[in-house]
């Protein structure tokens, strides 16, 4: 069969569907429940249990059940503070290495645990149809990075499934929410699930999706309002790890009922050993205690929408996804961020499985005449000389998409071009997170004779893909970027934050950097113009021109880019006439003028054209 399946792979629940007679069909399993729990036991003889099996058997053996893996898929041991790991499974944690589970005398990367929850998924998707299902459309969360996508198409690889597409969960979300609106219209998605939180705001007209902006926090969700719950409460507090499972699980099913009642008791027999325990929790303190983890979705929402260049009015609705959306107190802070009342039309578990399987219809075919255009929320590009960003596809750009731009050396004799690829928004390179590095050989010649073609695609899944080619030999290199990025979730929530703060003096550097490199160009030039026509100039003309550069050189050193900037004006216009007469010269000679002497480092930094 040519059937492709959607699944959405959650942190707390995850589901499989399939597009039946045109219409989004989410299958149940063996109970006739659609929804599984991300939860894996592991047994002393290495077999797993998935599923609402699994979920029994985390207050009974702890230590060896894992859940909300999907926090630590495709991250490294540097990625992750101490106090993020709240779980009662061991992790290992190895600065430049991969995250690891470990399980008795095994350890497990997460994408091998999330494969578990995915081959479950693929089982009870061939029971209910009666026959083999091979391809998948799987979601991630927006802000997930590219090792992050990258774990997950490798988890649904070793679940038995070809990858067909890594789909953005909120606008999976918009398609299972617009799939009959032909109407042009705005709207902006609020997904916060179980371990991650997103916002997108979307165009929809006739049957385009289009991503206006996207922005989120990949550790954010309502696993944190579970942890403050249990924090928040002495009597939760305790050192026997089952017994504080078995507390969670009660809170969270309080927590759950709350949504709907104004109070819920929480009762754990024998909580001690031979005491019960009885608390009750009113929805006033659940909100008390869930108001500061939900206000900081706010600023990721503002973001959004400025990033979309629109206010809250000029949306057309708002569309909520997460089970942690059922909440009262999430549903009036949504109200107030965007000035309207969110729209609960969608099943919040549910609307992002609906959307993978309309996306699996897309491919397959079975949903005509709809098109999704995703889009990459940071920018990506190359360190050039000067230590600068040079951003070759920008943030926010519509994906699948490709740009590249020319570039040449910066020194002489260069043996190769060493290309670091960078992801941001600072002006910086240092500033911004190197994705990876590799280095194109090519014949030594003169700077700004060599010619490299430097060229970026993000194909559909959001995976990077560079290419790096010398124009005169055809030489090439091709890199896919499945390196994790060195640092934490928190530095990727907070980079557009960092670049809002520091954009006055990161603008400020580069004209600095710019202005200086231009000087230090000029200065070499007018050296080597001198010493070869320096004698057909006055001696009036050559030391004036002497003169300015050596009010270049202090401009230099004073650090003051306007008085620089007016030092570099004087000396272009002082050397007009000598600049003519090397015109001259090369034209009499049939070759331009070049200096053959100078440093022949066998690498050096990528300049532009």
């Amino acid at each position: 069969m040519n059937d492709i399946v959607g699944i959405d792979l959650g942190t707390t629940n995850s589901l499989i569907g399939i597009m039946e007679a045109g219409f989004p069909l989410l299958l149940a399993d063996e109970n006739g429940e659609r929804l599984t729990p991300s939860a894996v036991y592991i047994s002393e003889s290495g077999e797993p249990l998935v599923g609402q099996a699994a979920s029994r058997m985390r207050a009974l053996q702890p230590e060896s059940t894992v859940y909300s893996i999907k926090r630590f898929i495709g991250l490294r041991g540097s990625d992750i503070r101490d106090e993020d790991v709240d779980v009662n499974y061991h992790l290992k944690r190895r600065k430049g290495q991969g995250l690891r589970v470990q399980i008795g005398a095994r350890d497990y990367a997460p994408e091998e645990i999330s494969a578990f929850v995915l081959r479950k998924l693929k089982r009870d998707a061939e029971n209910a149809l009666g026959y083999p299902v091979n391809r998948a459309v799987i979601t991630v969360p927006a802000y997930f990075n590219d090792a992050q996508r990258n774990a997950t198409k490798r988890a649904g690889e070793l679940a038995g499934f070809s990858v067909e597409r890594i789909v953005n969960e909120p606008t999976a979300a918009a398609l299972a929410y617009g799939l009959n609106k032909s109407k042009k219209s705005k709207i902006a998605v609020y997904d916060f699930g179980g371990g991650t939180f997103d916002v997108s705001i979307l165009e929809l007209n006739e049957g385009v999706f289009e991503v206006l902006a996207t922005n989120g926090n990949t550790r954010l969700g309502g696993d944190d309002i579970d942890r403050a719950l249990l924090d928040r409460n002495a009597e939760f507090r305790m050192s026997n790890v089952e017994t504080k499972v078995r507390v969670l699980e009660a809170l969270i099913e309080a927590k759950h009922r709350l949504s709907i009642e104004e109070k819920a008791s929480i009762d754990v027999p024998f909580f001690d050993g031979a005491q019960n325990l009885h608390v009750d929790l009113t929805r006033e303190e659940l909100e008390e205690i869930a108001r500061p983890i939900v206000e900081r979705t706010r600023i990721h929402c503002l973001r959004a929408l400025a990033d979309a260049r629109i206010s809250p009015g000029g949306l057309d609705d708002v569309i909520l996804v997460g089970g942690v959306t059922r909440m009262p107190l999430l549903r009036r802070y949504v109200a107030e961020i965007f000035g309207r009342e969110p729209n609960v039309s969608q099943n919040p578990d549910e609307a992002v499985a609906i959307g993978a399987t309309i996306q699996a219809g897309i491919l397959s075919g079975t949903v005509q005449e709809v098109v999704l255009l995703d889009v990459t929320p940071l920018s990506l590009g190359i360190e050039t000389f000067g230590g600068l960003m040079n951003v070759i596809i920008p943030r926010n750009s519509t994906i699948p998409t490709r740009a590249g731009e020319m570039f040449t050396t910066a020194v002489h004799n260069q043996r190769s071009i060493s290309i670091k690829v960078l992801q941001g928004e600072r002006e910086m390179a240092r500033d911004n997170w190197k994705l990876g590095e590799f280095e194109l050989e090519f014949e030594p010649a003169p700077k700004g004779v060599p010619r490299v073609g430097v060229q970026f695609e993000i194909d559909a899944n959001g995976i990077l893909h560079v290419l790096a080619r010398d124009v005169k030999t055809g030489n090439e290199k091709i890199i896919e970027m499945k390196s994790a990025v060195d640092v934490s979730d928190e530095a990727v929530e907070s980079m557009l934050a960092d670049s809002l703060d520091h954009a006055f003096e990161d603008v400020g550097e580069r004209i600095w950097t710019e202005t200086k490199l231009r000087s230090e160009e000029m200065l070499a030039a007018v050296e080597s113009a001198l010493q070869l026509v320096g004698d057909q100039i006055s001696d009036l003309e050559k030391k004036r021109i002497l003169q300015l550069a050596g009010e270049v050189r202090e401009r230099i050193d004073s650090h003051e880019t306007q008085k620089l900037k007016q030092a570099n004006e004087a000396l272009d216009s002082a050397t007009q006439n000598l600049a003519a007469v090397i015109v001259e010269k090369a034209m009499k000679d049939g070759r331009l003028a070049s200096d053959p002497e100078g440093p022949t480092p066998r690498r050096g930094s990528i300049a532009p054209t």
